[in-house]
């Protein structure tokens, strides 16, 4: 995974004489299209693209494939390619599937059909310009399918919700609420209103590893979990004005609901994989996943529902007045004043900020800490970067500290290629179209596999390396030196990207500054991969010592 982490990393990526050798047909090396790409600057609003400069074979469409000639994994009837997937005589797993996506592109090349029990196909690509191609179809309103079981849960229960939330819903009723729920957050006044909050948040996190690790190791026992209730304190005072109080742990009312919240989002992510896939029995009865499921929603919903209507009474009070906050609105001030969401619509849409916010912060946080604690090069860099300009403010991390911070942007952005927060994105085409000359249908389900990609040698050269330098590298004016601007996308790309990436990435800046600032991190454990369980989690213990630098 980097320089440090290598030393024992899998042999699961390819090389480059051994890709050469595999028959996954050739992909272009410098393929680049003619449209507005992802722009390498994180808050760069989103601009639709034209469609991609087509590859020459693709404009005859006498020489178009059909879908049926795809290559992938052999299928039977009912199950699909179930079996592949079983303990023991599978050659697949669900848990890794990173090194599946892997074993496949190995397999059958840069494009993959696969049928799914339930009869779902899937096409996996891998090819950056397919990618392109994808994002360039995927019209007004992009589709996916993803979170089905939790789209059920809320239709369900009209009394609660108006739709299905951001996560699930698809169509005109997705965009009516992710167009008023992202002029909120992704609005920078309502970001940065929050800035000195998440400051406090990290500082008081910082004093807590201080009392909580080894006097003889500088070890903290459990860190994931102290890294759980950091990230969760963090979305709690940026979307709900309230700070739980959860990080110095205890037995009040503050960390029962911290605790209830991290176990909550926790279980309900376990099961998406899973209803997702597979017979869907649960459409029919409470299965156990399901259950699951209910059980946790139920708990999100209730404390997202307290705090929204504490904060409306507040402004009630005030005779809901605009002009009697002082400084700018927060989050969820804007919310209920300006937004014109519902509140039915408000409280879905900070559920699935709950649901989605807290583990993947802190499983790009574990990432971007043992990067780090495994290149103590690239360490000193960032330390000195943080040194430099928190020295100057006291440790207070400012919108200007943030600006000029680019190593650690940089720092990220390696972190996103070698360990993004999951396997790719998926969409539902919603139209016909031809990629890489086969012609995919409307309703095909397509899954890009950019954690596959973001690891092979004609895409990044010395691609196990943590190298935050290749970010920083002054390109030609003609950008063709570049990597590719569809490999690394972990907060996906377009009108469906993630809503909450400015917030998420204010609070990773702020908390790896502030670390970097303080401490010399180590690592005491082994390599450490990632389980896929609908994001990528880390597979082991985190081990990390944290020496004081003063």
């Amino acid at each position: 995974m980097s320089s440090g982490a290598t030393c024992k990393v899998r042999l699961f990526y390819l090389t480059r004489r051994s890709f050469r050798r595999s028959h996954i047909g050739t992909l272009t090396e410098n393929s680049r299209s003619l449209h507005t790409r992802p722009s390498q600057c994180p808050n760069a609003p989103y601009v639709s693209p034209s469609p991609p400069r087509m590859r020459e074979s693709e404009k005859d469409d006498d020489d178009v494939k059909p879908f049926e000639d795809i290559p992938g994994p052999r299928s039977l009837p009912i199950i699909g390619t179930l079996h592949h997937y079983l303990p023991g005589i599978g050659q697949y797993s669900f848990s890794r599937l990173h090194h599946t996506g892997l074993r496949k592109l190995q397999q059958f090349g840069p494009i993959v059909r696969e049928q799914l029990i339930g009869g779902v196909t899937l096409l996996l690509l891998y090819d950056p310009q397919d990618i392109e191609v994808m994002y360039a179809r995927e019209g007004r309103y992009p589709m996916r399918r993803s979170h089905t079981a939790l789209e059920k849960y809320r239709l369900d229960r009209p009394n609660m919700y108006n739709n299905g939330g951001l996560l699930p819903t698809n169509g005109e009723v997705w965009w009516d609420v992710r167009r008023r729920a992202q002029r909120v957050l992704s609005r920078p006044p309502c970001v940065q209103s929050r800035l000195p909050h998440v400051n406090k948040v990290c500082q008081e996190f910082t004093e807590v590893l201080d009392e909580l690790k080894s006097p003889q190791t500088d070890q903290v026992g459990d860190f994931l979990n102290l890294e759980r209730r950091l990230l969760l304190e963090l979305t709690m005072v940026a979307t709900l004005d309230v700070g739980l109080g959860c990080l110095q742990g205890g037995s009040g009312e503050g960390n029962e609901e911290a605790e209830a919240l991290m176990t909550a989002a926790h279980e309900s992510n376990s099961t998406i994989l899973g209803t997702d896939n597979g017979l869907q029995l649960w459409r029919l009865i409470n299965t156990p996943l399901y259950r699951r499921l209910i059980k946790g929603q139920d708990t999100i919903y209730r404390i997202a529902q307290k705090y929204v209507e504490a904060k409306e009474a507040e402004l009630k009070a005030e005779g809901w007045s605009v002009e009697s906050r002082e400084g700018p609105l927060s989050v969820l001030e804007y919310c209920l004043l300006e937004s014109g969401l519902d509140k039915k619509d408000i409280i879905g849409v900070f559920c699935d900020t709950l649901l989605a916010g807290i583990d993947t912060g802190a499983f790009t946080l574990s990432y971007v800490l043992y990067n780090l604690a495994c290149n103590p090069d690239k360490q000193e860099v960032l330390a000195q970067e943080a040194k430099q300009l928190l020295d100057a403010t006291g440790g207070e991390v400012t919108p200007k500290v943030i600006s000029e911070a680019r190593y650690l942007k940089a720092v990220l952005r390696e972190t996103y290629r070698l360990r993004p927060v999951s396997i790719g994105v998926g969409r539902i085409m919603q139209d016909d179209t031809v990629i890489r000359r086969y012609k995919v249908p409307k309703g095909t389900v397509v899954v890009t596999q950019n954690q596959v990609s973001c690891r092979l040698p004609q895409y990044f050269p010395e691609p196990d390396t943590f190298l935050p330098e290749r970010w920083l590298i002054r390109r030609s004016t003609t950008h063709t030196d570049a990597p590719h601007p569809y490999l690394v996308l972990p907060f996906g790309h377009g009108p469906r990207a993630c809503i909450g990436r400015r917030m998420a990435e204010q609070n990773l800046h702020v908390i790896i500054l502030q670390l970097m600032w303080k401490y010399h991190v180590g690592w005491d454990g082994g390599e450490l991969d990632c389980v896929s369980n609908l994001i990528n989690e880390p597979d082991g213990p985190l081990l990390f010592t944290f020496h004081p630098r003063n």
